[in-house]
């Protein structure tokens, strides 16, 4: 019996847009196979240097994205849990979350910006890909 990616998805989000647009495109996919979905996402510490913006706010923000992609599932009968971490590390936060919630694979829509944006960030993307030992599902944006 094969199982379902989708069962128990992490969905990374930055972002109210991000999170609306990744629940858009997953939904297809939880709603077929009667999974669920728990949207992610993680507050960056800057590990000793200033933080660009307080805990507070950025938490406020976060509880911004989980209306967002909770009004974007609102009427599918999906099971959507929320959680906040911290971290220097997005994409090493990423994983660890997941394994901790037992989560079936990690799924996401990519966001934009230049190479040379990426470059200079870090791009979490590839570092999912490359790192991380449980299954990675990047979505298309339809938007």
């Amino acid at each position: 019996m094969s199982v379902s990616l989708f069962t128990h998805a992490l969905v990374p989000v930055a972002s109210p847009e991000d999170a609306n647009a990744t629940m858009r495109a997953i939904q297809p996919y939880l709603e077929s196979s009667g999974g669920g979905v728990t949207v992610l996402n993680v507050i960056e510490k800057a590990g000793g240097a200033p933080d660009k913006a307080s805990v507070e706010q950025r938490e406020e923000y976060a509880h911004e994205i989980f209306d967002s992609a909770r009004g974007a599932l609102a009427d599918s009968g999906i099971t959507v849990t929320t959680e906040i971490r911290y971290g220097t590390d997005v994409a090493e936060t990423i994983i660890e979350t997941a394994h901790e919630i037992d989560a079936s694979a990690i799924v996401f829509t990519p966001r934009g910006g230049s190479r040379w944006l990426r470059l200079l960030t870090g791009d979490v993307a590839l570092s999912l890909v490359s790192e991380s030992d449980l299954p990675v599902i990047t979505l298309p944006d339809h938007d």
